[in-house]
């Protein structure tokens, strides 16, 4: 019971930093990952270990940038570079998520449909209800504890991992070094995990989440209200609240190829096309209740994400018109940002009735991340070495090189994928 306690109070005190990572796995990751481990079995497990550091050197910058200006991402961009670029950054944040959410109510009303029958339109419909009435009328600070509980519906594949015979040798060569097929259909797949781990979406979201933090603690007023002192042990701590978060998130990453790798590549499951394909990765643990486990846990991170998809976008194009913005705030304070959640979400719903398979929506969504994902970090990398914003607290040498490396890192992928599927070969 007191380690029970002790480890209930340490969650109840993680912020944005954790809650962004917890959000990083969201139905399109869950996917993506799966259909990695499935298609190339433990090949792409050195990418949980590789993008760890690269995370917590990007969404620390992202952090650090929301709590030292009070500010988003898009209202910086707007107050110290042009209005050309802060509307570039928006416009590629906006067609990101809006295919993501699309895609993550596709498989939330997927796997409704799967446990439940009933038409696949009738799921979509309520949980883009349920999801829209969410945004709206749960305050921030109760959605915000919610979050951090929800992220922890994942543990399901760790434990299938130690359940199923593992190939540890084959597991610690493909984790500690880097393997790299190139063809199109693995250039893809990488560039799709790289999108959806380094997600356009987490960096609007936890510049924002900063500055909801500083509201909540009434150290600012508002966004755009700039905080009287910013000392080096608030930097401190987002930076560890930052690693936290990634790390979790990382390591979920890691035993979901590890799982899928196990129990789908090995018994010569190589593509996913539906939720019960994907479910089966569960079936050790979960025998017929497999479908149950893996629906559950696809609605539960479904209905974290899809309302923090959404709040960066509001965030984004609130920033961008100069309207009162937060999740903190209520209905009556700040319409066009709700409006702006809703809308978000509604259109999404739309992506769903262009006969997209779900699973490869997830998947595309996934690799539209990480094409768009590029420029922002690039962008990114600049706002938060430029002295004006965040003041004596620039980038330190080591994450620099670490974001740029994953900025360079990225951009050779996506060409590389681009130039694979114009028929280049390598």
């Amino acid at each position: 019971m007191a380690v029970w306690n002790r480890m209930y109070g340490f969650i109840r005190k993680i912020g944005p930093g954790f809650i962004t990572g917890a959000a990083d796995d969201d139905p399109s990751g869950v996917a993506t990952y799966s259909i990695a481990g499935a298609q190339y079995g433990y090949k792409m497990n050195w990418m949980s270990l590789f993008l760890i550091p690269a995370m917590v050197a990007i969404q620390e910058m992202c952090g650090r940038i929301g709590m030292i200006t009070g500010r988003g991402l898009a209202g910086v961009i707007k107050k110290y570079h042009s209005k050309s670029l802060m509307w570039f950054a928006v416009t590629l944040l906006i067609v990101a998520n809006t295919i993501n959410i699309g895609a993550d109510l596709g498989i939330m009303a997927s796997s409704l449909n799967m446990l439940f029958g009933q038409p696949f339109l009738l799921w979509i419909v309520l949980v883009v209800l349920f999801v829209v009435l969410l945004e709206i009328f749960v305050s921030y600070k109760k959605y915000s504890q919610v979050l951090k509980w929800l992220g922890l519906s994942l543990l399901v594949y760790i434990v299938t991992a130690f359940m199923v015979k593992q190939n540890w040798g084959e597991i610690a060569k493909y984790t500690l070094i880097p393997h790299i097929d190139f063809n199109m259909g693995y250039l893809m797949t990488l560039v799709g995990f790289l999108g959806t781990t380094i997600s356009p979406y987490l960096f609007f979201w936890q510049a924002s989440e900063e500055v909801e933090e500083e509201i909540a603690e009434k150290r600012i007023e508002n966004f755009d209200a700039k905080p009287a002192r910013v000392t080096k042990k608030d930097i401190r701590v987002l930076g560890m609240d930052t690693k936290f978060g990634m790390i979790f998130s990382n390591v979920m990453t890691f035993f979901i190829v590890l799982t899928t790798a196990a129990t789908l590549n090995k018994n010569g499951i190589f593509n996913i096309a539906t939720p019960q394909q994907a479910a089966l990765a569960l079936r050790p643990l979960a025998g017929d209740f497999a479908y149950l486990l893996f629906a559950i846990g696809i609605i539960g991170i479904g209905l974290q994400s899809i309302p923090v998809l959404a709040a960066s976008v509001g965030y984004a194009l609130s920033d961008a018109l100069g309207i009162e913005e937060g999740l903190s705030k209520k209905l009556s304070k700040a319409k066009g940002f709700y409006v702006i959640l809703a809308l978000s979400t509604i259109v999404g719903l739309l992506i769903n009735f262009i006969g997209i398979n779900t699973m490869q929506a997830l998947y595309y969504a996934a690799i539209i991340n990480g094409v768009i994902g590029v420029p922002l970090i690039f962008i990114i990398i600049r706002l938060s070495d430029d002295k004006r914003i965040v003041g004596e607290y620039k980038t330190a040498t080591k994450n620099r090189v670490i974001a740029w490396v994953t900025f360079g890192f990225m951009a050779l992928a996506v060409i590389l994928m681009i130039a694979s599927v114009f028929g280049f070969s390598f």
